[in-house]
Formats: structure tokens, C-alpha cells, sequence
């Protein structure tokens, strides 16, 4: 990636006006066919009867469960050009991973946190089938990757916003997302993207082609999808120029520490240090002075804000029907290639544990002091070595055979099958990191005398290293490493459904869904085993890179349900319909053993065009691979460290007095736990719809939910950690501290300690209208937050319970409302569309002062023109005002919550679509 998203602006934009008018051409000239939508079964009066997200039972109208369906208007509303961004930016959605941010984020991947309850809570499926998990830098996602799914395939998506364990198993826990590809595809349909931030970066072309053909009786469909962002970089943008909460200590230049350069230079050494002033001769003793204050460096410049992305995916589907069944064949491939760029590596030698350097050659020290003393220390990025960047190749495969048909007895029965295998890889390469063994092997002029360890493969092509002076090329090309990583996550599913009617009451048919399922997990992680191997030279470890232990695990489950629909009334008094719906599911998990799930729902409607719903669900999430088997790792988290500002603190005593943090960035270690345990959950939702007769073209539903979830499964957190060892003593075991009192390492992992509640409430209204002055359509979507609880429990017994609406966190915010408001007018061949979408206000807590963040609204716009009857063009701006996040200071280094807040800015855009 280049160093400026500026550099190739020009040739960028040239090359991405050819593609579209090349694009154009191919479409028009593309030929001719027709469109045709999947049809379901139809009821004798013609109303369609399907199946919908959390049933699998086919019916007519509403059901008790409350389903927000997104066709592909409301999906393409804003020009987005992945799956992820669409659908995070609905108001039930809270933080989400996405392609904000450098340290600490979805490294590529992107997700949806339902309810703010987490991504893993909430079930994503395709076609009512289950999704493979993703891949991820440090060991594999334990939730679906968005970005595996093309949204060239996508027709329409269906949320459920209700538990649906029951139905589908484990995970639904928060809702599901239901994502169903086009289905009878006959035609052509092609798109043709180009779009860049108004201040020139974020250029984003996106080419989506979608083919159908009918063979006979049988469809062949196959679709193709590319995409490309690019990033933006931290100085372009005001509020991440530079970090509020400080620059780093030590430069390019080097800050060093040792007690003996007293007797070479003509001043006394500092705590700081001795530093020289950019370009100067390190070997000129004279060009040394004592560090100050002002000796700090921005780490952070030349990061991504939004990183980049390139994405390519091919789809392949086939429906072949015989005489009693129907055949379905699905094909993906898909590939992602994405990175984080990073500051230069941080060279930290210390003596007696990271090496030292020698008196004696003047190759690797100027001084003739040797640098080996506890005192000794060197702070500097190197910056001859280069940005480090962190790049993701990930491939997602799969695989499904599905057969349906109909039974030969009753009336109405069918039945479906599906199994799918699927596998998603990644290779994590790691550039431009520092391999210490190297460097501490330099800095002793390649002297191997005095090691206890064969380090022959270590000295072969040794260059002295001089820490005192800007690097050389030889110096950079032996101590540079580079790391590689994979990992992958791997999924069989077989799926067995049978539906139709038992038989009939005064009511209408009592209907029944039953079926099986077999599902195994496997998740197998292989971190560089030069990485992980043990330092030969110094006694730190062998590279810059973190290392970790390894993962491989598995398990499988087996499942059984059994579902109802009841109708207890029709058209009676005060009755225009009753109906009641039973599930219940039996799983057995080869991990933790067997449980059971239930759920039961009411649908009353006193007239026609009213009704009232209410649903009881149980529910649970199995604990996944990465949380029983995961590996030790080492990641790094911003903290606060109370010890910093008070040693009187009862964990803090004992602590140097001189002791204040310098990095808020520490190191962290985590790893599974096989004793954990599922959490359990039970979900209430009650709710209004009102689509009335005499109005036309409306709808307005109203929900309520409450959801409780026991043994949440958790950490306890780095800086909850610091902050109980320091106000308690406890757990002070897990914090490692070097003599001057700084943080080496905090030690964390899962376990089920938690509960959490939530509660609030959904409204959804659309309203169609006709008139001379052309076509208009409303729709108002809002998600209050009345309560998000959580009870912690801490190491002394005590529970802590915090309600969080209202509150802001690290990359995590909880505002009371969210909501979105859409407009549409068409007349002819215009269509002018207007969106507007709301993230209200929130509180963060920093220092244990409270600090208000305001409420973000950002304003969309679009207009297209169809050209002929194939042919549309369309531009939009998203971000009318140029809305930036709001500052927020528990979000350090980048200055916002990038999981809650769209950094962009002002973005504008391009779109040739063709459908025939």
C-alpha cells in the first residue's frame, strides 16, 4: 500500500472512469432476457404462502415474532458495496467491526452485533442454512464474516429481532439474520461502481455481474463480484491527526539510558536519557544532549482510519427439478485481501534481558561504555525498517447439495435436506517486523562467544548493528522479519425439515415443522513457529512479533425439533384471528452435553389489520472453539494505570515513587478455557401491527423485547483488572511489572462470570403514496435502549452491576436512541432518494470525569435517471454535511469509537446498473 492515498490519486481516477465506461459498454450490449422471481406455494385466493425467518412453518401473513425485511432498494439505499456496511447501519444494530482503524480491530473482517449483545449472538444464515465462521489475524472469528458473502448474490434479508434457539439452534440468542440469495435468476443484471471521499481517498470501485439462464427445466445461475477500497490515513483527517492522549516516548533518534555515559559526556544523564537531534552524527559524542520532555514521537501518523480492502467472489447455483424432488447445487469462492498499517517497529533494548551492546568495537557503539547495566535502556522506531503492516489473505469455500419435494400423503406436506461443507482460510503475514535474536547478536559485533545455544543459522550473514546511528540497508536486511500465520475455521451441516398439516380445526389446520440437524465445528490455528520460538540471544523473545501457542479443536452436535402452529379462532367476535406457535429443540453437544430449548408465541388479531403479538423464548450459546481451545496469545490494550497517579494505592505500594506510564498500550495474554459452560437465556417480546384497510400502502409495528442471558461468558478485562488489583490487592498475580514498575504483561481469559439484561423497543412505519406529482414512499425505523445490564462478578464475591445506556466505552457505545428515516420519489424515469440516520447521545467516563458526547446524524442523498428500460445511472453523496465522529477520550490513539462512528466524511459516488 502506498505510503499517501493522494500519491495515485490521478492515475486511480482515470483508471476507474475507463473501467466504468468499458463497464457501460459491455452492458449495453449485453443481451436481452427476463427477470423472474422465485415463487412460492399460493393459497387458494393467491396470497403466497412462504416460510419466514424464524419459522419454519409456511404461512400467510404475519407472524408472532417480529421480522424487518430488506429488499434490495433498502440494501443498495446509501450505495454500499459489501453486505456488512448496509446492514450495521441498521438501528438494532450496535458496534460492529468494520474496516475503521489500524490496532485492535476486525483486521479485515466485518460483523453484526444485534441488541449490542456481541457478534457471536447473533445467528447469520443463508438460505436458512448456516454460515461458516471467519478467519482472523491471531487466531480465527468465532462469529460469521460478512465480508464472505457477496452482495451481488444477496435478493433480500430478513431479521429476525427475537430469540430463535428453538428453531434454529445455538447463537439466535440475540436474533437472526436470514440472507437469501436470487433464486430462478433469468436475465442479466450488471453494476458498476466508482466513488472517493471529498477529500480524494477512499476510492472505492465495485463491479457486480449476475447471470441467470433457464436449461430445459432447470436454472443455471452464476455471479461474479469485485471490489476494491482503499484506505485513508490518519493525517488526513483532523480528529486522528494526532492522539489525545499523547505522543509516545522515544524518536527515530533513540532515547538511551545507562548510568556509565556520565564519565564520556560532559553532563549528567537524566531518567530521560540522552538523545541527538535528527540528522545528526551519532558517532560524534558532541551531538548528544539530554532528553527532555519534547523528545516524543507521533506512532500513530501514517495508520489507517479506514483500511483497505479487496474483495473477489464467484457464486455458482443450479435448481434442477425431476419428478418427485428438486435439486439445488451451491458453489462459493471468495478471497479477501486486506492489511493494517502500523509505525515503524519499536526497538526496546534493555540490558540484562534484551540484549546489549558491546564497548570494545566502534562498528556498534561510538561511546566505548558497554551498554549492559539493569539501567541500560533503548527506545526508538525505526524507522529505516518500514512501516509494519499486517496483510490478510483470506479464502472462503462452499460447498451445498440441497434435495426438497413434495409427500404423497395429506395435504400439503414437503420436506427439504441440505448439506453444505465449508471452509474459511487465511494467511497472515506480518512485514517489516524486528527478529531481536538478530539484533541482539549485531549489537554484540556477531560475537557469538559466551552463548549456551547453537546460534550458527543466526550468525551466517551477521552485520554489526549501530543503534547510534539511522540503519543501514545491511543492517535493515538481517535484523527485518517477516511472519506468517494461518488459521482457518471449518463447518459440515446437514439439515433435514418436514412441514405441512396434521390435521384440521374449527379454526384452520393445526400445522407442524419438525426436523434434524448434525453440525461439526473445527477451528485449527498454526501461529510462525519462528515467532513462538524460544530466544537464543536474548532472554525476551525471539522476534517483535507476539508469539502465542497454537489451537486445533473440534466438535459436533446433534439436534431434533419439533414445531407448531395452532389456530385457536377465526373470524369470531372480537377474533378476526388467534393463533398460537410451540417449538421446542434437544440438542447434544460432544463439548458440554445436552440441552433443551423452547419457545411459544401468540398472534391476535380483534379485527383485520390489528394485531397483537407476544413471544417466550429459552435460549443458549454454546461456547465456541476459539473460547475452549484457543491458545495463549499476546495482544496489546489501552489502559489506564491508577498506580500511575497514586502509590498509595493498597495494590500500588511497593512501586517505584518515580514510576508514571509512559505507553497506554500494554501487553495482554489470553487463552481458552475447556470448563466453560453455555450461556443460558430467556427472551420476552411483546408488540403492535397496524396495517389498517383504509389507509393504503402502510404499516407500523411496535415491539418491546427483554432479554436475560446467565453465565455470559467474559473476561474480566485488562483495565478492570488494573483497576482491582490497585483499589484491592486482588488479582494482582495476573499483572507482571519490570523493576521500574511498568506494566510487562496482563493475564486474562474467558470464564462464566457474568450476567446481562437488556430491554427496549423497536418501531418500524412505512407509508406508500401516489400522486401527479409522482410516487412517494416513507419509512421511520427506531430502536430505544431502556436498559443494558451488566453483573459482574468480581474476585472478592461481590457482583458489580452496571446499567450501560447511555454510556460510551473503548470502541463500544450505547446510546438510548437510534434510528434511521428514508424517503423515496420516483416520476418517470427519475428517482431522487433521501436517508437520514441517527446515533444519539451517550456519556464516556475518563479520568473519573464525565464527558458528554453529543448526538450524530448523517444525512444520504441519491438521484438516478433510468437511461432506457435497461439501462440506470445513479449518484449519490452519503454524509451531506461532512459529519465527523465526536472526540471521545476513552478511545485513545485514534480519538473515536471506529466501531460505533463513520470517519469518511463527505463521500461521493458513481453507479451504471443494467438489468434485462
Amino acid at each position: 500500500m502506498p505510503n499517501s492515498a493522494g500519491d495515485q490519486f490521478m492515475p486511480r481516477f482515470r483508471q476507474s472512469l475507463v473501467v466504468l465506461s468499458v463497464s457501460a459498454a459491455c452492458m449495453g450490449t449485453s443481451l436481452s432476457a427476463t427477470a423472474q422471481q422465485a415463487a412460492g406455494a399460493e393459497a387458494e385466493n393467491g396470497t403466497e404462502i412462504i416460510a419466514v425467518t424464524g419459522s419454519r412453518i409456511k404461512r400467510q401473513g404475519d407472524t408472532p415474532s417480529p421480522v424487518q425485511e430488506l429488499d434490495l432498494d433498502a440494501l443498495n439505499q446509501t450505495g454500499s458495496v459489501s453486505l456488512g456496511e448496509a446492514l450495521q447501519e441498521l438501528p438494532s444494530v450496535g458496534a460492529s467491526l468494520n474496516s475503521n482503524g489500524s490496532a485492535g480491530t476486525s483486521h479485515g473482517s466485518s460483523s453484526m452485533n444485534l441488541r449490542n449483545l456481541g457478534e457471536n449472538r447473533s445467528l447469520v444464515l443463508v438460505n436458512g442454512h448456516r454460515w461458516v465462521n471467519g478467519a482472523g489475524t491471531r487466531g480465527f472469528r468465532d462469529f460469521v464474516d460478512l465480508n464472505t458473502i457477496p452482495q451481488a448474490i444477496v435478493k433480500r434479508v430478513e431479521v429476525l429481532q427475537d430469540g430463535a434457539t428453538a428453531i434454529y439452534g445455538a447463537d439466535a440468542i440475540a436474533g437472526v439474520v436470514n440472507i437469501y440469495t436470487h433464486n430462478d435468476f433469468v436475465g442479466t443484471s450488471a453494476k458498476a461502481y466508482y466513488g472517493q471521499s471529498s477529500e480524494g481517498d477512499r476510492e472505492t470501485v465495485n463491479l457486480d455481474l449476475l447471470f441467470g439462464r433457464d436449461i430445459g427445466d432447470s436454472n443455471l445461475m452464476v455471479a461474479a463480484s469485485y471490489s476494491d477500497q482503499q484506505p485513508i490515513y490518519t493525517q488526513d483527517r483532523d480528529i486522528t491527526a494526532v492522539p489525545l492522549n499523547g505522543l509516545s516516548v522515544g524518536t527515530p533518534q533513540g532515547l538511551f539510558r545507562e548510568s556509565n555515559l556520565s564519565s564520556v559526556l560532559d553532563f549528567s544523564i537524566p531518567s530521560a536519557g540522552i538523545t541527538r537531534d535528527p540528522g545528526a552524527n551519532g558517532d560524534n559524542l558532541a551531538s548528544w544532549r539530554a532528553a527532555t520532555g519534547d523528545d516524543q514521537f507521533n506512532r500513530y501518523y501514517n495508520n489507517y482510519v479506514v483500511g483497505p480492502s479487496q474483495r473477489f467472489a464467484l457464486y455458482a447455483q443450479a435448481l434442477v427439478p425431476f419428478d418427485n424432488l428438486n435439486l439445488r447445487i451451491e458453489a462459493l469462492y471468495n478471497s479477501r485481501e486486506s492489511d493494517q498499517q502500523f509505525s515503524s517497529v519499536l526497538s526496546a533494548v534493555r540490558g540484562g534481558s534484551r540484549g546489549f551492546v558491546i564497548a570494545d568495537d566502534p562498528r556498534v557503539n561510538p561511546f566505548g561504555v558497554e551498554f549492559s547495566g539493569s539501567d541500560f535502556r533503548h527506545t526508538a522506531f525505526i524507522e529505516e525498517n518500514g512501516y509494519r503492516v499486517n496483510e490478510q489473505q483470506v479464502e472462503t469455500t462452499r460447498l451445498g447439495v440441497g434435495l426438497d419435494g413434495e409427500l404423497p400423503i395429506g395435504d400439503g406436506w414437503s420436506w427439504d435436506s441440505f448439506l453444505s461443507w465449508a471452509k474459511n482460510s487465511g494467511t497472515f503475514t506480518s512485514n517489516n517486523q524486528m527478529h531481536l535474536d538478530k539484533l541482539a547478536l549485531g549489537l554484540r559485533a556477531c560475537d557469538t562467544s559466551g552463548l549456551g545455544a547453537d546460534v550458527s543459522d543466526l550468525a551466517a550473514g551477521c552485520v554489526p548493528v549501530n543503534l547510534f546511528q539511522p540503519l543501514t540497508q545491511d543492517m535493515v536486511n538481517y535484523v527485518n522479519f517477516t511472519g506468517r500465520d494461518e488459521n482457518e475455521a471449518s463447518q459440515v451441516d446437514f439439515t433435514f425439515n418436514l412441514t405441512g398439516s396434521l390435521f384440521e380445526l374449527p379454526a384452520g389446520e393445526l400445522a407442524m415443522a419438525a426436523g434434524i440437524e448434525y453440525r461439526k465445528e473445527r477451528g485449527l490455528d498454526t501461529p510462525d513457529n519462528i515467532i513462538n520460538s524460544a530466544p537464543r540471544v536474548n532472554t525476551y523473545q525471539t522476534t517483535s512479533s507476539a508469539p502465542r501457542t497454537g489451537t486445533d479443536g473440534e466438535y459436533d452436535l446433534k439436534e431434533a425439533y419439533v414445531e407448531l402452529s395452532i389456530p385457536l379462532l377465526d373470524e369470531a367476535p372480537l377474533a378476526h384471528r388467534l393463533e398460537m406457535s410451540l417449538a421446542t429443540r434437544f440438542s447434544d453437544y460432544s463439548t458440554f452435553g445436552s440441552t433443551t430449548n423452547s419457545k411459544a408465541g401468540v398472534l391476535y388479531s380483534p379485527v383485520e389489520g390489528l394485531s397483537l403479538r407476544a413471544t417466550w423464548a429459552e435460549g443458549f450459546r454454546a461456547p465456541s472453539i476459539l473460547e475452549l481451545f484457543e491458545g495463549q496469545r499476546q495482544s496489546f490494550a489501552p489502559v489506564i494505570d491508577p498506580c500511575s497517579t497514586n502509590k498509595s494505592l493498597p495494590g500500588c505500594v511497593g512501586l517505584p515513587a518515580g514510576y508514571t506510564q509512559g505507553e497506554s498500550n500494554v501487553q495482554l495474554t489470553t487463552g481458552g478455557n475447556r470448563l466453560l459452560q453455555p450461556e443460558t437465556s430467556e427472551n420476552l417480546s411483546f408488540g403492535v401491527v397496524f396495517i389498517p384497510t383504509f389507509i393504503d400502502d402502510f404499516s407500523l409495528t411496535l415491539d418491546w423485547y427483554d432479554i436475560e442471558i446467565d453465565n455470559t461468558i467474559s473476561t474480566f478485562g485488562a483495565q478492570n483488572l488494573l483497576d482491582l488489583c490497585a483499589s484491592q490487592a486482588r488479582n494482582c498475580e495476573v499483572i507482571s511489572r519490570a523493576s521500574s514498575g511498568e506494566i510487562d504483561n496482563i493475564l486474562d481469559g474467558p470464564v462464566n462470570l457474568n450476567s446481562t439484561k437488556t430491554a427496549g423497543m423497536d418501531l418500524m412505519m412505512r407509508y406508500g403514496l401516489e400522486t401527479e406529482q409522482g410516487e412517494w414512499d416513507f419509512s421511520l425505523n427506531l430502536s430505544k435502549l431502556r436498559e443494558f445490564e451488566t453483573s459482574t462478578t468480581l474476585s472478592d464475591g461481590t457482583v458489580q452491576v452496571e446499567d450501560k445506556v447511555g454510556n460510551a466505552y473503548l470502541r463500544e457505545a450505547f446510546p438510548e436512541w437510534r434510528g434511521s428515516f428514508s424517503s423515496k420519489w420516483q416520476q418517470g424515469p427519475w428517482a431522487v432518494n433521501y436517508n437520514l440516520r441517527h446515533i444519539g447521545d451517550s456519556t464516556e467516563t475518563f479520568q473519573d470525569e464525565a464527558r458528554h458526547i453529543g448526538t450524530v446524524v448523517y444525512h444520504n442523498a441519491s438521484v438516478s435517471y433510468d437511461i432506457d428500460d435497461a439501462m440506470r445511472v445513479k449518484f449519490g453523496i452519503n454524509n451531506l454535511a461532512d459529519k465527523q465522529p465526536p472526540i471521545s477520550l476513552t478511545n485513545p490513539n485514534i480519538n473515536f469509537d471506529q466501531n460505533t462512528y463513520n470517519p469518511v466524511g463527505r463521500f461521493f459516488y458513481l453507479q451504471l446498473s443494467y438489468d434485462m
